[in-house]
Order: structure tokens, then sequence, then C-alpha cells
């Protein structure tokens, strides 16, 4: 198959940045973008793996940067599928950017559409829906830039989090909150920043997991649920996945062993989590594959912290990215990972692979 793979690079977005973003996002005190601005982005590293993982099945792939080149460079090639992994930089339709383009075009595209990769991106709109179809998830409020700051009666702790955002961006430590003082000081904080609202969420203390679904309707398969344990983050941190966790306190020197797949769960548990998700992902018409991120509550209920409908692929075990640690657990190698993927997007279109 001839695969055009769609990326945003880090470097790729960065010229973004120069290109497009720097007048309107730089305010006039030259405040710098956050530190985490471009953690979206991927390296050449894993760009590189992911070329070589399809060249080895024997596709036929190019890649292409999702920037402003992309349109021409995909009606030229006429890939027979796009494999879209980019996320792009700022706004709330960047990673839906891609399947637009191919809409246009007529071009295949593995993953969601334009319209749920947009809802999924922004967490309040996300769960808004889950609650109209009874989809447990935890107690928010959203707080749009200029609006007043109205807490009352909102339960604490809370977690602060910039409300269109994937990668821990904008989620730090100190986004865990314990009474409405903090939360407002936090609250101000994300918005100037991060240029958008976001989102107030009540603290949920259960057990978390991370869950890699993958395949449509009928065939939809959840894959080895992943637990997430923070006994290893030092002794003062919240029990949070923040970006201290994922790209601070875990490195190559010193990795944080904080992760478990298959987790350790009953029958029952298991059942529940997987309905949960399956049942998330039908709602949002999620396509061909996800990552669901859910948390306990006191009860031990599963609720919905988000959807990473373009989840991370680095190819290295050692990063602990987590679609593929649950693709290894059930036996697939890196390459016959990303194969599959793409055969599930050929079916669903019809195609032969």
């Amino acid at each position: 198959m001839r695969i055009a793979v769609a990326y945003s690079s880090k470097k790729g977005l960065q010229k973004e940045y120069k290109e497009h973003l720097e007048d309107i996002l730089i305010d006039q005190e030259e405040e710098p973008p956050p530190s985490d601005f471009f953690a979206e982005g991927d390296s050449e590293s894993t760009i590189n793996a992911v070329l070589e993982a399809f060249r080895s099945k024997g596709h036929n792939v190019c890649g292409i940067e999702a920037d402003d080149r992309a349109p021409f460079k995909l009606a030229k090639y006429r890939p027979e599928m796009v494999f879209n992994v980019a996320e792009g930089l700022f706004g709330d339709f960047r990673e839906s950017y891609i399947p637009m383009v191919c809409e246009r075009l007529g071009l295949p595209c593995s993953g969601s559409g334009p319209l749920t990769l947009a809802v999924c991106l922004n967490k309040a709109r996300t769960k808004e829906i889950l609650s109209y179809h009874s989809i447990p998830n935890a107690r928010f409020m959203t707080v749009f830039p200029g609006e007043k700051i109205n807490l009352e009666g909102f339960k604490f702790p809370a977690i602060i989090k910039p409300v269109a955002e994937g990668s821990s961006k904008g989620i730090f430590d100190d986004s865990v909150v314990d009474d409405a003082k903090s939360a407002k000081r936090r609250i101000a904080e994300k918005i100037r920043k991060y240029r958008q609202p976001v989102i107030v969420e009540e603290f949920l203390d259960g057990r978390e997991f991370t869950v890699a679904i993958w395949g449509n309707g009928k065939d939809a398969e959840v894959l080895p649920i992943v637990s997430i344990s923070y006994d290893e983050l030092p002794e003062t941190a919240h029990k949070i996945y923040s970006y201290e966790a994922k790209w601070v306190w875990d490195t190559p020197e010193k990795p944080l062993d904080i992760f478990k797949c298959p987790a350790d769960l009953d029958r029952k548990e298991r059942k529940l989590i997987e309905d949960t998700v399956k049942k998330t992902c039908a709602v949002l018409d999620v396509r061909d594959w996800c990552r669901v991120d859910i948390r306990l509550d006191s009860k031990g209920i599963p609720n919905v912290l988000e959807l990473n409908p373009l989840p991370g692929i680095l190819p290295n075990p050692e990063d602990n990215s987590c679609f593929p640690k649950a693709a290894r657990t059930a036996g697939y190698t890196y390459a016959e990972m990303l194969d599959r993927i793409v055969g599930i997007a050929a079916k669903r279109y019809g195609l032969g692979k």
C-alpha cells in the first residue's frame, strides 16, 4: 500500500509558531510560550521509526509534515492511505487539519474524523457529551478568559487544566488545588499562559488506568489495560500524571516504574472499564484507534478523564508510551501494531491492504 505518514515534528511546530503564531501569542510583556508548548511534536527518531516500520511491512511510504505545504504534497502524492499522527500546535481544530484536507481531496485517512478530533481535544465538550449519555466523569466547570470566576459550591480538591491540550500540557504538579483561593490563582495563570479557557474538575482519588482500543463497531477490541501507580513520585507530589511526571521525573537515567500492563484487575473490574471505554468511543464516533484515560471514583466506578484519538506511539519501550505498551503486551511488535491500525482503517474504507 502507498502510505503517507502525516506528522507534526518538534521542529515543524517551532517553525509554525515563528511563521504564524508568535505575534499573536506573545503579549506586551513578551512572555515566552510555556515550557511545555511544543510537547506534542514528534522527534525525528519517532518519525523515522514509524516510516521504517511501514517499510518493513512492504508498504511504500513517505513522510509529510503537517504544515502549509501538506495539502499540495498530499494532492501530488495521492496515497492510498494517510496515516495521521499530526497534532498541530494551537487552536480547537489543530488536530483536525489533516483529516479535513483528506476529506477535501478524497483521500482515505486513518483514525477519527475532524469533528471527533476537535470535540475530543476540547475536554469540556467531551464531558458534556459523556454526561448526556450517562457515562461517568468528574464534576466540572469551564472558565473562559475575561469571565468572573465563581467557585461557590465547588467541591475541592480540584484539578485545573487548559481546556484543549494533550500530552499533559498545562497539567503540572501544582494544577491540583485544595481551596478556592488557590484555584482562582491557578485559573488565571493557565488562561494567561495557554490563551484558552480552562476546566476546573473535581479531583478523583481512585486508581488510574489508560486503555488502548482499536477496531470499529462490533470489531472494537480493548487491548490489555495499563495501570498507573504514583508510588514512585516524590513524596510531596500529587497523584497525577503531570508534566513533571511525564517529562522531568521520568528520565532514561532514572526511569519511574509507574506503569503495569496488564493491570491487576478482576474480571468484573476489567469488564466495567472495557464497557465504559467502548461506549465512550461509540458515542463520540471514534474510529480505528484511541487511548482512553480512566480514573475510579470513591465508589470504584470508572470515570472518563479524557480521550486520546491520536495516541502517542513512541517506539522505545523505555519511553512508557502506553498504546505501544498495550500492543506489545497483546503480542504485537511495533511494526505489527502500526500495520494493524492501517489495516483497520483500510477495512473501514472497503480497501484491500
